[in-house]
């Protein structure tokens, strides 16, 4: 029998709103191929930005370098990191979303997070800790007020964030993209004080 969250993700993954219907600009370029992963049991979620050339021919969630970044944070190895029922991952946009003329990704669409979102987290209320990479991630879930400053800035206020008592904890990280290599050296303290906290974090809560 399809529980409530698995006919909402069923919907998610055969969306085409952004292909066949935009509301913001040209349609997707390409076939949709919304890519997530979720489960009702996750302590853990991975909120960011959108998938990558890569994620979108795998159709699995962070298999690029960025992954391969994002996993060292974590501290987990990549059996742990795919199984549904310990890490979730909720991009703001689903969809690869193409280029720029730069080459560029483009930013997540915008209708995902407008279709979809409010009613997936309604569905996901056991959260024990988000972690919110890049921006448009931290603007959805925190809101203007704590992100106005930019990513840089919001990564900063990490323990203001972190302490806050409404559950779940979250926390801001900057994308673990090879282009944020610079911001890293930049900004030591990203991996000095707070990589020890978020991997202590996980490992207790995978404990559980």
């Amino acid at each position: 029998m399809n529980t409530e969250l698995d006919v909402l993700l069923k919907e998610i993954r055969s969306c085409r709103a952004c292909y066949d219907a935009p509301r913001y600009g040209a349609a997707l370029a390409h076939e949709p191929r919304p890519v997530l992963q979720v489960s009702a049991n996750a302590p853990i979620c991975i909120a960011g930005q959108a998938p990558g050339a890569r994620v979108h021919a795998s159709g699995k969630p962070y298999t690029d370098a960025s992954g391969v970044r994002l996993r060292s944070w974590l501290a987990v190895d990549d059996a742990t990191f795919y199984d549904v029922d310990k890490i979730a991952v909720v991009p703001m946009g689903f969809c690869f979303p193409g280029y720029d003329a730069a080459g560029s990704d483009l930013p997540p669409r915008r209708e995902c997070s407008e279709i979809w979102h409010g009613r997936l987290f309604g569905q996901l209320p056991h959260f024990k800790l988000i972690l919110l990479i890049g921006g448009y991630a931290q603007r959805w879930h925190l809101g203007r007020d704590l992100t106005k400053g930019g990513v840089t800035e919001t990564v900063r206020r990490w323990r203001e964030i972190y302490r806050r008592n409404e559950p779940p904890r979250m926390i801001p990280l900057p994308h673990p993209s090879w282009r944020n290599t610079g911001w890293l050296k930049r900004n030591p303290w990203f991996e000095e004080e707070l990589l020890p906290v978020i991997k202590a974090e996980v490992a207790e809560l995978l404990k559980r």
